[in-house]
């Protein structure tokens, strides 16, 4: 597979979308009111949780360069 270059706004945006999903993810987890998520496997049944780490480490986007931007945050909130 070829690799894929992104350059200034563009990859720029498109990291930055990768970041707010996972973030919205997991923001209506947090607080006292806090929810649940749902978390759909492709094998076993679905998941129901609202651990923020665990939605975190669940999340796989489709575009590469979104997922470079959750994969990022992923990184560093591991650390």
């Amino acid at each position: 597979m070829s690799k894929q270059i992104e350059f200034n706004e563009t990859a720029r945006r498109a990291m930055e979308a990768g970041v707010d999903k996972l973030a919205d993810a997991v923001r209506i987890t947090l607080g006292p009111r806090g929810r649940h998520v749902v978390l759909a496997k492709s094998w076993g049944g679905p998941t129901v949780t609202n651990d923020g780490v665990t939605i975190a480490r669940d999340i796989d986007l489709e575009d590469p360069f979104e997922n470079l931007g959750a994969q990022l945050v992923k990184s560093v909130a591991t650390k």
